[in-house]
């Protein structure tokens, strides 16, 4: 697989950072040659962090700054540009972006967990990881050296950086040997079961007794699970389902600066109901605030989020307001 041009790159992130009506005007206005070279570029890229995502911006308007937080790419996302731009006439760029992508070598370890891939390749050569991460998306190649013992790490890293052309067929060897091995499993149709996310679905519909018993008990030996456990039982959304009375009990206790902040990212239904229990006055007022921050990043945002949430249980564990169970009938908002 021939490496993307800087070029290429930049206008793939640059793309996948506009809103998609944006992005696909924009594209509509490339050349055909670029419209399938970039197209192909997002495709094989999931995610791109909010500083990669700055620079390029800053450099395409000039050095002005912005405040972002991350752009997704994928197969989905380019194919929903090229529609588009292109409406009717899209077919045969959407045919070629496809038929790209699954010649691609290695194509079908695209969307492999990258913990699965690991396991197959862990105790191969350092030649043969290196020309597997060479052919996964960044972050599935990050995840891949991120497992692997530190000695062979530096070995395979070593490999990447000498790395020119692959001969075709022995890429097509490894290709062929790696897929064969995958597709057994796969056919034993394993599902990811337990963790802390089971743990949380499961309490949330417990009673209350058995919740504080179970939580109380792990406590003692394993506070930090506990956390975890807890931060997933109640999310910030879940304060909708809080009475009036517990409201107004909440917010006494958070500033009005965290709640523009944190329902920057809430549904309009939550928006509402903390607003109907302020005053006229200081509901206006957090509108202004909410207007006045602008963009935010939404690791921001879910920060003031957490820390809210954390005011709710503290709140509880101190009989100032009662957290519904899941169970619990939900108010209705007229």
């Amino acid at each position: 697989m021939s490496a993307i041009s800087e070029g290429v790159h930049k206008s793939a992130v640059l793309l996948m950072a506009l809103e998609e009506d944006d992005a696909a005007t924009l594209m509509s206005r490339l050349p055909a040659k670029q419209v399938e070279l970039v197209s192909l570029a997002i495709a094989q890229m999931e995610e791109v962090p909010g500083e990669t995502q700055e620079q390029v911006i800053q450099e395409f308007l000039g050095g002005q700054t912005s405040s972002i937080t991350h752009a997704a790419g994928g197969l989905d996302r380019a194919k929903t540009l090229v529609k588009k731009a292109f409406g009717k006439d899209a077919s045969e760029m959407l045919n070629m972006l496809q038929q790209t992508i699954e010649s691609l070598p290695f194509a079908f370890l695209q969307k492999e967990d990258p913990q699965n891939i690991l396991s197959f390749i862990l105790d191969e050569h350092p030649q043969t990881i290196a020309v597997v991460i060479s052919h996964v998306p960044p972050a599935t190649g990050a995840a891949i050296l991120n497992g692997l013992p530190q000695q062979k790490q530096l070995a395979v890293i070593r490999r990447i950086a000498e790395m020119g052309q692959t001969n075709p067929d022995a890429i097509e060897e490894i290709e062929r040997a790696l897929a064969v091995r995958l597709s057994m499993v796969s056919s034993q149709s394993f599902r990811k079961a337990g963790g802390v996310p089971a743990v949380a679905e499961i309490l949330n519909v417990t009673d209350r007794a058995t919740e504080r018993l179970v939580l109380d008990s792990l406590n003692k030996e394993s506070p930090e699970l506990v956390e975890d456990i807890r931060r997933l039982m109640f999310v910030f959304e879940d304060i909708s389902k809080l009475g009036d009375k517990d409201i107004q009990t909440l917010l006494k206790n958070v500033e009005t600066s965290q709640w523009a902040m944190a329902l920057k990212g809430a549904s309009p239904a939550l928006q509402e109901k903390i607003m109907r229990n302020m005053s006229q006055r200081a509901a206006e007022i957090l509108k202004e605030e909410m207007e006045f921050l602008g963009k935010v990043k939404v690791s921001e945002v879910e920060g003031v989020q957490q820390k809210i949430v954390d005011v709710v249980r503290s709140l509880e564990e101190m009989g100032q307001l009662s957290r519904p169970s899941s169970t619990a009938e939900e108010e209705f908002v007229s």
